[in-house]
């Protein structure tokens, strides 16, 4: 029950960056320079914890039939939600601005739900991440924890900044992300307690599954997002991103 509670209190403590970019980006006109550069640090970020935490861990867990199968799996499953909220005014979530920026509500009916679901398929897999970390001797990765809360800043601070340019209230904005940080708690949780008793096979083929999903996430709406307004650092940018999570998973 303790480590329950702990998985739902990391996961929870990770989707509040979501909040705090929110906040940002909604009070706060951020250059969108500034905005693709944290972008592109988060996706450095992630790449490396998918790459030395989740991919590696399932590769050791279950061998490597369970780790690429569940990450081809995640992918797909991911892939395939999103280009069905896409269709509904999803397409862009993350984007701060024009041209290709999210319609309002007039512009696209439904797209408002569309985004809130939207996030939901972004935070899961990797709040769910963050739970089936405790599953190796009850600690926490600290990198996978990391990784999550460093890529929720920006994507909380460009989709706000974005729905704002939309037309969308304080109230829908704040409630969205406070309902999305919440239900990181959850999935962190879930991702615990499910798979707590499950043969190791099963656990890999989960943890190949969450990675997939972060992996096609990151490829299609942060390193867009990213590079929208791409300066000569961006790259740079990304690396140190990806370097600052190796350094963490190897200290």
């Amino acid at each position: 029950m303790i480590d329950s509670l702990a998985a739902a209190g990391w996961g929870l403590l990770a989707g509040s960056a979501l909040l705090v970019g929110a906040a940002v980006g909604y009070a706060v006109r951020v250059p969108r320079w500034l905005t693709a550069s944290v972008m592109a640090f988060g996706s450095g970020v992630l790449i490396s914890a998918v790459s030395f935490e989740l991919v590696q861990r399932a590769y050791e867990q279950g061998g490597l039939a369970a780790a690429a199968s569940g990450t081809v799996a995640g992918a797909l499953a991911y892939t395939g939600g999103n280009v069905l909220l896409a269709r509904h005014g999803a397409r862009h979530r993350k984007r701060s601005g024009h041209p290709r920026g999210q319609p309002s509500e007039t512009q696209v009916a439904g797209s408002g739900a569309a985004l809130a679901l939207g996030a939901l398929l972004d935070g899961v897999p990797e709040s769910a991440a963050i739970g089936v970390s405790l599953l190796d001797g009850g600690a926490v990765s600290s990198v996978t924890v990391a990784a999550v809360f460093l890529s929720n800043l920006p994507e909380g601070l460009s989709s706000a900044a974005g729905m704002r340019r939309a037309g969308r209230g304080a109230g829908f904005v704040f409630g969205l992300w406070a309902a999305i940080a919440a239900t990181s708690g959850i999935s962190a949780l879930l991702g615990f307690a499910v798979l707590g008793a499950m043969p190791a096979t099963v656990v890999a083929a989960v943890t190949g599954v969450a990675a997939g999903a972060v992996l096609a996430m990151i490829a299609d709406t942060m390193i867009p997002e990213a590079f929208e307004d791409a300066h000569l650092a961006i790259g740079v940018i990304t690396v140190c991103g990806f370097l600052t999570s190796f350094v963490l998973s190897h200290a």
